[in-house]
């Protein structure tokens, strides 16, 4: 199982970061490797089911998140199913005026046979891609203020 996460202060209110989060289209704006993100339904939870397509190590990846705990203004966990299995986590927290975003992701690298030798790359490359669209998100929702 592989691990990432990161967290970054936005200048944007928690419900403004929230909001554009919470909009799977809007992830392909910020998110360097993901092609496609598409709200495949809403859910009774409130959250949503979105289809996406990832790029790993050159390699298109397919499949679904599916909001397991939704908590406006605070959280969105996922449940990732398809070519990546696993957890995504979105945290948000009122912090000087804006907002604190904590991203925190466990998955299976989908080549279990090559696990040993592809995971730390794997690892570093997703810490590189979560920390730019970190970084995206703040552009993005710190220039609209």
């Amino acid at each position: 199982m592989a691990r990432v996460s990161d967290s970054i202060h936005v200048d944007a209110p928690v419900e403004r970061v929230f909001e554009y989060m919470d909009r799977p289209e809007n992830q392909v704006e910020i998110t360097p490797s993901l092609t496609r993100s598409e709200t495949v339904e809403r859910l009774d939870n409130g959250g949503t089911r979105a289809a996406y397509t990832y790029g790993m190590a050159g390699v298109s990846l397919d499949g679904h998140v599916t909001a397991t705990r939704y908590e406006p203004d605070e959280r969105i966990v996922f449940e990732m199913t398809g070519d990546l299995e696993g957890e995504i986590e979105w945290r948000f927290e009122a912090e000087n005026s804006g907002t604190r975003v904590t991203y925190n992701a466990d998955y299976q690298i989908p080549v279990p046979v090559l696990d040993a030798v592809v995971e730390p790359f794997v690892k570093r490359y997703n810490s590189r891609v979560l920390r730019s669209t970190l970084e995206n998100l703040r552009e993005r929702l710190d220039s609209e203020e």
